[in-house]
């Protein structure tokens, strides 16, 4: 692999690996799947003057079908409400379809997060039966969507929120079926703090060299403000929605859960855990370790932070933490202030971040200059290394 700068997807030789895309789960998943004493409060598909709206806990949580199902849209198109099941492209649910959806977009393996759980597994529902239910139910599927792809597609599991005891049977579950990775919304306790219960988690991931995510719209504590709802406000609507949008794509959401994870002391404990922040983008993250290891070294005597980690919060990150990114040309000009062998990147496909069926055109413009050796490895040797994945070495 030269290192001349890379200008050109006609120079890529090897098949390219998206590290964060979605499926948008078929309207009778749970319906069809769970007992039937929980059918009534199980999520499905109501149909409405504003598209497909998805129901949870008879109707307790709601979330309309649309900015998930934007795949071959115009900026035009897109809206947060309106989509349906007919109209959006059956690549959101459908294996088939879904790797002629990317053939035609030059990406040879996807890995697979959900739509519809983006929130967590406790948007299923409190009560614990019904939640762990809706879990198994996706788990299910989505391991069964992925089986005929020929490796192709890579499944992750969704952990539940409902304590220790079932989230490590959820990850045993996984590891035993075709799984390549944990999706979790909370810590393995079931809050949004950490505990020293949750080390039976991190053992067991590290033991089996399970990467653990964390996605962009779970694992928060407190909700977003209301938008104020005099409609004389500009903050109504647009500029509020854009600008918690821009927020959350520069790491906003991350950040919390990211220095939790970084100064819980686990990564003492589990040197090898792998934990993955998805779709945050990674221009933040230097700051952060700057930051990080500067109060690291002025506070950690007198709070007694040295007791519980011997290693400067970067180094850490840097072998513990990997990231996925899109559109982040900020980032990719600090990647010498990042770990270059842990970072990914993705299409977002179908949801309203990705470029489909065009990314090649935005591959070019996000890596446009940098070495192509080190393209190589964001676009395809980062992920493969990561997730274990048997993709062919070239092309050609």
């Amino acid at each position: 692999m030269t290192d001349e700068p890379f200008s050109t997807v006609a120079s890529i030789d090897y098949p390219i690996l998206d590290a964060d895309a979605h499926v948008n789960e078929p309207p009778n998943l749970w319906q069809d799947a769970v007992p039937g004493k929980w059918k009534d409060r199980a999520p499905k598909v109501v149909r409405s003057d504003k598209g497909d709206i998805w129901h949870f806990d008879g109707g307790k949580e709601k979330w309309p079908v649309g900015l998930t199902a934007t795949a071959g849209q115009s900026v035009f198109q897109i809206h947060p409400t309106g989509q349906n099941y007919e109209t959006m492209r059956p690549g959101s649910f459908d294996t088939q379809a879904r790797l002629a959806d990317m053939d035609a977009d030059g990406i040879y393996a996807q890995v697979l997060y959900p739509s519809v759980t983006l929130k967590g597994a406790k948007v299923y529902s409190e009560e614990r039966e019904l939640q762990l239910a809706c879990v198994r139910a996706y788990n299910e599927w989505i391991a069964g969507f992925a089986a005929p792809s020929g490796g192709r597609l890579i499944p992750q599991a969704i952990i539940p929120t409902t304590g220790l005891d079932d989230a490590l049977a959820e990850l045993d579950y996984a590891l035993k079926c075709s799984h390549r990775g944990a999706l979790i919304s909370s810590f393995p306790n079931g809050g949004l703090v950490p505990h020293a219960s949750d080390e039976a988690f991190w053992a067991r991931a590290q033991e089996a060299n399970f990467p653990v995510a964390v996605h962009i719209g779970s694992f928060l504590r407190t909700p977003p403000p209301a938008a104020p709802k005099d409609s004389g406000q500009v903050w109504a609507g647009s500029l509020a929605f854009v600008a918690r949008a821009a927020w959350t794509k520069a790491g906003g959401q991350t950040l919390d859960v990211a220095c939790d994870l970084l100064f819980s002391g686990i990564f003492q404990r589990f040197p090898r855990l792998r934990i993955v922040l998805v779709e945050a983008n990674i221009g933040w993250i230097p700051t952060l370790l700057e930051q990080s290891d500067d109060m690291f070294r002025r506070y950690r005597w007198w709070t007694g932070a040295h007791a519980e980690m011997a290693e400067m919060p970067s180094r850490i990150f840097h072998r513990n933490f990997w990231a996925t990114f899109m559109v982040d040309r900020s980032g990719l000009e600090l990647r010498h202030r990042l770990n270059l062998g842990h970072l990914l990147w993705s299409t977002d496909y179908p949801h309203s971040g990705t470029d489909w069926p065009d990314s090649g055109i935005t591959i070019e413009r996000v890596f446009r200059g940098i070495p192509q050796s080190q393209v190589k490895r964001m676009l395809h040797t980062n992920c493969r290394e990561l997730y274990g994945l048997e993709v062919p070495d070239s092309l050609c």
